[in-house]
């Protein structure tokens, strides 16, 4: 299994991002499958705030929130203790070799992870591997090759062809949201549910917020470091490409849809 490179990294850009998700609006395909009592897994938790709003609705029942990175963890404490969640443990985990016994938990969850490392298929076997007998494994990606926007940049489809080169020689795949359900056939699983949902951007403040975050991703995050240095692009390419996500922003008629692919497999 070849090793991948986290393309985002944790830059406080990508952050911005991450803590704006929510279970409301990056889970709600799994809210059904959630009640109180349940043990979840979720994997790559990040900085935690999906983490903390399903140990909310499984409460009394226990979160446990696994990351590749140990320093994103000490955000997702802060946010549970801010919160008052004290039904959430963390703990550094890789979701190729997950250290918990099999049948571990009710609800295994993991929220744009598939499409960051090696090997997806075998991240959802041994996500099976800990789940319960009849308990779900649900998995949440973006589409890279899927989103839309207007007006219709010439820069920003640059910047998405980079992204994607980008992604794939760091082992990942940007188009993962489309082979998720085929990822969970490979996997073995028998019992999926395919869904599909998107986020839209397209209010002033909407408009100005992702601009800016993936602006400064573009020019200060780990993934701009891997642009330069693995040839894939120049400092000043990614200056033109954060010049077409301001152009974008400032737009009247903005808007940018982010299409994501979902599936609840029976374990």
């Amino acid at each position: 299994m070849a090793d991948a490179v986290y393309t985002h990294g944790h830059h406080e850009s990508v952050l911005r991002s991450h803590r704006w998700r929510t279970a409301g609006n990056s889970a709600a395909y799994l809210l059904g499958s959630l009640r109180p009592g349940l043990d979840v897994l979720d994997v790559g938790c990040g900085p935690g705030t999906i983490t903390a709003d399903l140990a909310a609705l499984v409460a009394p029942g226990r979160v446990t929130a696994v990351d590749a990175a140990e320093g994103v963890l000490a955000q997702a404490r802060a946010v549970a203790e801010e919160r008052g969640r004290d039904n959430v443990r963390f703990a550094v985990a890789d979701v190729h070799a997950l250290d918990f016994p099999d049948g571990s938990f009710d609800v295994v969850h993991a929220h744009q992870v598939l499409q960051h490392v090696g090997d997806p298929v075998a991240a959802l076997r041994e996500m099976r591997r800990v789940c319960r007998p009849g308990g779900v494994v649900a998995a949440r990606d973006s589409d890279y090759a899927a989103f839309a926007w207007y007006p219709e940049l010439p820069g920003l489809e640059e910047w998405r062809n980079l992204y994607r080169r980008v992604a794939r020689s760091n082992g990942g795949e940007p188009d993962a949201g489309r082979r998720l359900s085929a990822w969970a056939r490979r996997a073995g699983f028998t019992d999926i549910t395919s869904s599909a949902a998107v986020w839209c951007f397209a209010t002033p403040e909407e408009r100005a917020w992702w601009s800016a975050l993936w602006a400064d991703r573009t020019t200060q995050s780990a993934y701009a470091r891997q642009a330069v240095e693995g040839g894939h692009t120049t400092p000043e390419g990614l200056a033109a490409a954060a010049g077409a996500w301001r152009e974008w922003g400032a737009s009247e008629d903005g808007w940018f849809a982010v299409p994501h692919g979902e599936i609840l497999c029976r374990a």
